[in-house]
C-alpha cells in the first residue's frame, strides 16, 4: 500500500535525466561533425576537379582526385580523435564565427596535406611502391633546400595550431595570433615548393585542395558551433537557447 494512495496503486516514480553528461555529448557531436565535413570536402574536391577530366587525356582528374581520397581516408581517425579532446574542453561559439573559423582551418589543412603528400612521395621515393604517388608532382623538390625546409615550417605550423585550439585557458588575442602564424607558415611552406617546381597539375591539385578543405572545415565549424545543446552555452553567450523539442 502506498503511503498517500488508494490500496493497490503506486505512486509513479520521478522521471530521471539519463544520458550522457553535456560535455560528453558536445564531444561526440563534434566526431560527428568532422566526418560530415570531411564528407563534405571529398564531394567538393570531386566538383571542381571535374575541369581537369577534360584538359589533355584527361588523366589528371584520377590523380588529383586519389591523393584528396587518400589523405582524406589518412586524416579521418586522427581528426575524429582530435575533435572528441577539442569538443570535451570547448563550449559553444556563434555560428558565424565556428562557421568561419572553421572554413579557414579547413583551408589551411587542405592547402598544406596536398603539398605533403608530394614531400613525402619525393622524400621517400613513394612512387616506385604505389601507382597511387605517380606521376610525382613538384618533382623539382628533389635535391632543392625546400625539400628540408619544407618539413620544418609545417611542424611549426601544425604546433602553432595546435596551440591555437587547445590552449583554452590562454587568452584569446594570443591564440589568434598562432592560428594566423600558423596558416602564414604553411602557405610560404607552399609557395617555397611552387617557386622551386611550378608544376601546373599540382597547382590545380593544391588549389582543389585548398578550397575543399575550406568547405569541409565550414560544415566541421556549424557543427562546432551547435554541439551540445543548451547546456554547453557558456555564461554571458549571445547564443540563442534552442527551444525544447515537444513531445507527441
Amino acid at each position: 500500500m502506498s503511503r498517500s494512495g488508494a490500496p493497490g496503486r503506486r505512486e509513479p516514480a520521478p522521471e530521471r535525466e539519463e544520458g550522457l553528461h553535456p560535455r560528453y555529448r558536445r564531444a561526440f557531436g563534434c566526431v560527428t561533425w568532422v566526418y560530415m565535413g570531411i564528407l563534405a570536402f571529398l564531394a567538393v574536391a570531386t566538383l571542381l576537379a571535374l575541369p581537369v577530366r577534360y584538359t589533355g587525356d584527361g588523366a589528371g582528374f584520377g590523380q588529383i582526385l586519389s591523393r584528396l581520397s587518400f589523405y582524406g581516408l589518412v586524416l579521418i581517425l586522427p581528426a575524429m580523435a582530435l575533435a572528441f579532446f577539442l569538443g570535451s574542453r570547448t563550449y559553444r561559439v556563434e555560428r558565424a564565427f565556428g562557421m568561419r573559423v572553421g572554413a579557414g582551418i579547413g583551408a589551411l589543412i587542405g592547402w598544406s596535406c596536398f603539398f605533403v603528400l608530394s614531400w613525402a612521395a619525393i622524400a621517400y621515393a613513394l612512387e616506385g611502391r604505389d601507382q597511387l604517388f605517380r606521376p610525382v608532382l613538384f618533382a623539382g623538390l628533389d635535391g632543392s633546400p625546400v625539400l628540408y625546409v619544407f618539413p620544418v615550417l609545417l611542424l611549426a605550423a601544425t604546433a602553432l595550431l595546435l596551440y591555437a585550439l587547445y590552449a583554452t585557458n590562454a587568452d584569446y588575442g594570443r591564440r589568434r595570433a598562432a592560428a594566423l602564424l600558423s596558416g602564414g607558415l604553411a602557405l610560404v611552406a607552399g609557395l617555397l615548393v611552387l617557386v622551386v617546381d611550378p608544376d601546373p597539375l599540382g597547382l590545380a591539385g593544391a588549389l582543389v585542395s585548398t578550397l575543399a578543405g575550406a568547405a569541409g572545415g565550414w560544415v566541421s565549424g556549424f557543427g562546432y558551433a551547435r554541439a551540445g545543446g543548451n547546456e554547453m552555452i557558456p555564461p554571458g553567450s549571445t547564443i540563442r537557447p534552442s527551444r525544447p523539442r515537444g513531445r507527441r
